[in-house]
């Protein structure tokens, strides 16, 4: 790692692979040391993945929205829960769970709701824009809902929407994943307030460009593959880079 001299207050070092190879192999140390809390952790996301699916397949949208924002809200506070663990394991420190969720949940009173509300602001233009995207491509065509139409993403529009959109939702995932990768581990661990986070975090990203942005797809693929299989995986993929999340953290701020 080559080390940045930029912004005496928070120094940095630049990402190279054997810090992602470092800090997935850490996370899974972390993993197998505490398995019960991956799965207390990652629970959360399993039910509400379940509850949401249902509520899709169910015909009530309206439901959908306020469950969606739901996951944004609480995911920088789940994500303290892991990075809590690794910490006390990193110290050598007992995992006690009643002082590990009061961790968490004594974050309220500091800057992870602050990054809570930057994610949820993300969503909701996300969500809109998406919209506008749908309007734009297949505003004039037939569509009832997703599970009875899926023959309308097959023709032209169709396609082209599912590109476009695919493309947008990218550029919008990388600039979050820039803001947010170091971010909230760095306010778990020290005073700072979320502007000097979220920078710092978008210094790392800037720093190494291909190899943060990689580890954003390796954290996309992963996620995709622990829904695939009915939300099951997620209780492996979350813990794990969870973990790793706050090594690769570890690596990079000095």
């Amino acid at each position: 790692m080559v080390d940045l001299a930029e912004a005496p207050s928070i120094e940095i070092l630049r990402a190279d692979g054997s810090d992602l190879v470092a800090a997935l192999r850490a996370g899974w140390r972390d993993l197998r040391g505490a398995p019960l809390y991956g799965i207390l952790f990652a629970l959360v996301y399993v039910i509400g993945g379940w509850v949401m699916l249902a509520v899709a397949f169910s015909g009530l949208v309206w439901v959908m929205i306020p469950a969606s924002v739901g996951f944004p809200i609480l995911g920088p506070f789940i994500a303290c829960g892991f990075y809590e663990v690794s910490r006390r394991l990193e110290r050598g420190q007992p995992l006690v769970a009643s002082e590990i969720i009061g961790v968490v949940w004594s974050e309220r009173n500091r800057q992870i709701p602050m990054m809570s509300a930057v994610i949820v602001v993300f969503f909701l233009f996300w969500n809109f824009l998406s919209h506008m995207i749908f309007a734009l491509f297949l505003g004039t065509a037939t569509l009832t809902n997703v599970s009875t139409s899926v023959e309308v993403f097959l023709t032209g529009p169709g396609m082209m929407m599912v590109g476009f959109g695919t493309a947008v939702g990218a550029v919008f995932s990388a600039v979050l994943f820039s803001l947010t990768v170091v971010s909230l581990p760095l306010m778990m661990d020290r005073e700072v307030d979320f502007i000097t986070a979220m920078l710092t975090s978008l210094r790392c990203v800037m720093a190494a460009p291909v190899v943060m942005l990689g580890w954003g797809a390796i954290i996309a693929v992963a996620l995709g593959v622990g829904m695939a299989t009915g939300f099951l995986g997620l209780f492996v993929v979350l813990p794990l880079f969870g973990h790793a999340s706050w090594h690769l953290y570890r690596r990079l701020v000095v």
